[in-house]
């Protein structure tokens, strides 16, 4: 039995708030997160009990094979793509972030962060070489919908340029964004 695995607790938990109780819809939950085995092999379970209807949900991952250094944050992971979030589901989170900066500089400053660490994760599913995200990074019906509705902006070119612009908009208000992922 193999789990996808969550990089960082920061992947994990953006994982959790995409993924709302199925059985009610509420995307709050009293996340508890230990480590388990299971057949031999080491996971990392997040569970919670709904507030909203009381049901009983677990998410398993996987252990990263390596610890992945904190740089700031969001840190969601290291050089590697996500295995649990695709790349449309990235720049979807991105999109998300960027529509929703506030006037406060501290707190814009954290919504920029994590669109621009959003991007970064994106460029990762990109293979050295290619110019863009190859199809076969969108597993998810959600991911494969934000392709769809502009393939473009997968390419390389676009990508690091909207990581860069996320940047920028951070330095214009008077934050810094750290994490801006090497390419």
């Amino acid at each position: 039995m193999s789990f996808a695995v969550a990089r960082t607790r920061d992947e994990a938990q953006l994982y959790l708030e995409l993924h709302p109780c199925p059985d009610c819809g509420s995307v709050d939950a009293p996340w508890e997160q230990a480590l388990v085995e299971l057949d031999g092999e080491l996971a990392s379970s997040y569970a919670a009990t709904c507030p909203g209807c009381s049901a009983e949900r677990e998410y398993l991952f996987g252990l990263p094979a390596r610890e992945t250094p904190v740089q700031g944050w969001p840190t969601f992971g290291g050089p590697e793509p996500s295995e649990i979030l695709d790349a449309g589901q990235w720049l979807d989170v991105a999109d998300t972030a960027a529509a929703a900066v506030p006037e406060d500089p501290t707190e814009a400053g954290r919504v920029l962060a994590i669109a621009q660490a959003a991007v970064a994760e994106v460029i990762k599913f990109v293979p050295a070489g290619w110019d863009a995200v190859p199809e076969d990074e969108f597993w998810t019906p959600e991911g494969q919908a934000v392709r769809d509705a502009e393939p473009g902006r997968f390419r390389l070119e676009r990508l690091l340029v909207a990581r860069d612009t996320y940047a920028g908009m951070a330095r214009d208000i008077g934050t810094e964004v750290s994490g801006t992922g090497a390419r």
